[in-house]
């Protein structure tokens, strides 16, 4: 077999991926961020212009069912701007989901189907064809919940039925050494199929190289994000791990989940301002690694049909 990338247009070969943000979102609501929604088509599609102009040439969104990922919306999308666009299926926290939920926070029967439907048929409602390309799940703060554990159960059993890689939110406090328990020790997914999203919440570089060395993707996804904390730790987390031997773990994100993130500049920031960073300390051959040869491994998948 052939390893692929999964976009809403079809597989595709990872050669042809081309530069991409590995995290961001065009689409997402959550209770959690009221007045903050991405739901407007015609702005998406001006970030993926935008995005293009730059270079870009793969955008990864990480919403999951429930949160408004904009399924009937990103073919077009992809179609129209030329940009690839890789989409998730999974769950986030329970929190993001309010109180109806549509019953998914109490109903795990029947879950890990649902997101094997999403990677291998289609996504409810958009066109048909138009399949995820990945997992998304989340890690809790402090202690794992009840609903972590069963999502990234369900998670697991997808991926062994498809080989879909599995990416991971992590909170400020998670715990990421939980996620590799859960998943790899437990339900024997293998590491290079995990992505620790958020690494800049946990600005810890030995943790991070630890992490490295048991063989993970690390995300560092926060660019989007002017003047925030992460933002400026960004640079010098992966200066840290390039440093350790660890470049070939790391890809790069915008995160892009509120209005405000995205009047800041979103993922074309990747592109005009931490890309030319690195390019300038490291040489140019790290940023091609970290925004186009680490995904196309990362998310390139041997797809399997159950």
């Amino acid at each position: 077999m052939t390893a692929t990338v999964r976009t809403v247009l079809g597989d595709v070969d990872p050669a042809e991926l081309g530069v991409t943000d590995s995290h961001d979102h065009l689409f997402i609501r959550s209770p959690l961020l009221p007045g903050e929604e991405l739901d407007d088509p015609a702005a998406a599609e001006e970030v993926l212009r935008s995005f293009a102009a730059g270079g870009g040439r793969t955008f990864v969104q990480w919403t999951p069912h429930g949160m408004g990922r904009g399924a009937d919306a990103l073919a077009r999308l992809s179609r129209t701007t030329g940009v690839h666009v890789v989409a998730a299926t999974g769950m986030h926290q329970a929190v993001h989901y309010g109180e109806d939920a549509g019953g998914l926070s109490a109903r795990y029967d029947g879950l890990a189907e649902r997101f094997v439907t999403e990677l291998t048929t289609g996504l409810p409602g958009a066109p048909e064809g138009v399949r995820a390309g990945l997992i998304k799940v989340a890690c809790d703060v402090g202690p794992s919940s009840t609903h972590t554990r069963l999502v990234m159960a369900a998670a697991a059993e997808a991926h062994h039925a498809t080989g879909a890689p599995i990416a991971v939110h992590l909170e400020p406090g998670g715990d990421p050494y939980f996620v590799l328990l859960w998943l790899h020790d437990r339900h024997r997914v293998p590491v290079d199929r995990i992505v620790l999203g958020h690494l800049t919440r946990l600005p810890d570089v030995r943790l991070h190289r630890e992490l490295a060395d048991e063989g993970v993707y690390l995300a560092l996804d926060s660019p989007s994000r002017a003047g925030h904390p992460e933002d400026h730790q960004a640079f010098d987390l992966i200066a840290g791990l390039v440093d350790a031997g660890h470049a070939d773990r790391l890809l790069l994100g915008a995160d892009t989940t509120t209005r405000t993130a995205r009047r800041a500049g979103g993922p074309s920031r990747l592109l005009t301002d931490l890309a030319p960073r690195l390019g300038r300390t490291f040489g140019p051959e790290l940023p091609e690694l970290l925004l186009t040869a680490n995904p196309a491994a990362a998310f390139a998948t041997d797809w399997r049909t159950p």
